[in-house]
C-alpha cells in the first residue's frame, strides 16, 4: 500500500512516521530528496537525501522522481525507486510530503491512502516551529501562512488526524492503516 502522511510544516510528520515504522516491519519510509540544507540533527540518506539543484534537476529530467514540488523555496521529491522497491517487496511505503506532493501521488496512484496531519491549533503549530529553532521569524511567518492554506485542503484526504499527543496520534494512524489493509484485502 502507498500511504501518504502530510500536513503543514512543524505538524510532526517525521515524528509520527518514525514511530509507525517501529510498530510494523511492513512499513518502509520513502526518503525524500531535497535541495534545502540539512538541519542540525538530520542525517543524509535517513532523514532526507540532500542534493544540489543540478542533481535534482537531472533526476527530474531522467524521470527518477515519482513526484516533486517547490516548497518554501526548495525542491523536494520522492525517488520512484522507493515505490517500486517497496511494493515489489510487499511493503507499505510511507511518504511524508506536503499537499502538492500528495495530490501528485494520488493522481499517479489512485489507490494511495492519504492521511492529513493537523495541529491542534495554529498557536501550537507556531510553538512547535519556534521550539524547533531551525527557521527565522520570516520563514516561520511563511510556513504559518502556507499551513493555513494547506489545512484548507484537508478535505481532499481519506482521513484527517489531529496530532496533539504523539502516542495517541501514532496509535490512531496505525489503526487506520490496519483497517485499510483489511478492507483492501477483502477481510
Amino acid at each position: 500500500m502507498i500511504i501518504v502522511i502530510s500536513g503543514p510544516s512543524g505538524v510532526g510528520k517525521n515524528a509520527v512516521t518514525k514511530e509507525l515504522v517501529k510498530l510494523d516491519t511492513r512499513f518502509e519510509i520513502a526518503v525524500t530528496c531535497t535541495t534545502r540544507h540539512p538541519r542540525e540533527n538530520e542525517i543524509n540518506g535517513i532523514d532526507y537525501y540532500f542534493v544540489d539543484e543540478e542533481t535534482f534537476k537531472k533526476m527530474i529530467y531522467e524521470g527518477k522522481l515519482a513526484e516533486y514540488s517547490i516548497v518554501h523555496g526548495n525542491l523536494y521529491g520522492i525517488p520512484q525507486m522507493y515505490i517500486d522497491l517497496g511494493l515489489s517487496n510487499k511493503k507499505d511505503v510511507i511518504f511524508q510530503i506536503d499537499v502538492q506532493g500528495a495530490k501528485k501521488i494520488k493522481n499517479k496512484y489512485e489507490e494511495a491512502l492519504l492521511i492529513f496531519l493537523m495541529p491542534p491549533s495554529i498557536e501550537v503549530l507556531l510553538e512547535r516551529l519556534n521550539k524547533r529553532g531551525t527557521e527565522n521569524l520570516s520563514e516561520i511567518e511563511k510556513r504559518t501562512k502556507r499551513a493555513k492554506e494547506e489545512m484548507e485542503e484537508r478535505y481532499l484526504y481519506d482521513y484527517v488526524v489531529v496530532n496533539d499527543v504523539l502516542d495517541s496520534t501514532v496509535k490512531e494512524i496505525y489503526e487506520i492503516i490496519v483497517q485499510e489493509r483489511k478492507l483492501r484485502n477483502g477481510l
